[in-house]
């Protein structure tokens, strides 16, 4: 992965949540639980915990090794604040260029394209130093195709899909596409930090090996 000069997320990192559409609190606590658990823990004494493996904070290590071959602090995230629009009270489809205006008004949504091109993006507005991730919530239009390995792939090798770790297919195939999503933003949330390829079509952190999540994955199976 090449660095390219420009501009990380590095620091402690406020983290705003729109709940666009229905959401329960069980469905939010996961997500939120998620991005908070990328931080190493720590007791009430300040010494880190002994976390099971393999943690999420250990896989977030390799983004945070990243930052120092940059030069940059380690990234520390918290929620900063959390907006609830459960009656969609802008509607329910957009076109993927309204979401970058509907971001900086801290408002999302399904957008025109969902599932067929990507099952969620990142941008940014750099007037701002602001940058946003959108990501569905898949388990109805696409979860073969945005919540794999939870739901039998739409292709490749037909295997038993894993089953999803909080029980929620839909959450958890939206775990997988914010991780991702994630370490592109922190690594590349301007358009000039860690890709390979085009500026144009750029191969992130997470992207450059999309669905491998161990040794000997391929397309339908994801790796021992």
């Amino acid at each position: 992965m090449t660095y390219h000069k420009g501009a990380l997320l590095e620091g402690n990192l406020p983290v705003s949540i729109l709940w666009y559409g229905e959401f329960s609190p069980a469905q939010k606590s996961i997500i939120a639980d998620f991005l908070l658990s990328l931080n190493p823990q720590k007791n009430q004494l300040g010494s880190h915990f002994t976390t099971p493996q393999p943690s999420v904070s250990k896989r977030w290590h390799t983004i945070q090794t990243y930052m120092k071959k940059a030069g940059k602090g380690q990234t520390r995230v918290f929620i900063a604040s959390q907006f609830s629009d459960k009656n969609c009270s802008l509607g329910k489809i957009f076109k993927k260029a309204q979401v970058f205006d509907l971001a900086n008004q801290k408002l999302n949504s399904k957008y025109h394209g969902f599932c067929m091109s990507n099952c969620g993006f990142h941008g940014s507005n750099p007037q701002h130093n602001s940058a946003f991730i959108w990501v569905g919530n898949t388990v109805t239009p696409c979860p073969g195709q945005c919540a794999w390995p939870f739901h039998q792939p739409i292709y490749g090798t037909q295997t038993a899909p894993l089953g999803p770790p909080n029980g929620d297919v839909g959450v958890d195939g939206m775990i997988i596409n914010i991780a991702g999503l994630f370490a592109g933003t922190v690594t590349n949330p301007f358009g000039k930090g860690y890709f390979v390829g085009s500026v144009e079509a750029p191969l992130e952190a997470a992207s450059a090996c999309p669905g491998e999540y161990d040794k000997g994955a391929y397309p339908g199976y994801a790796g021992e």
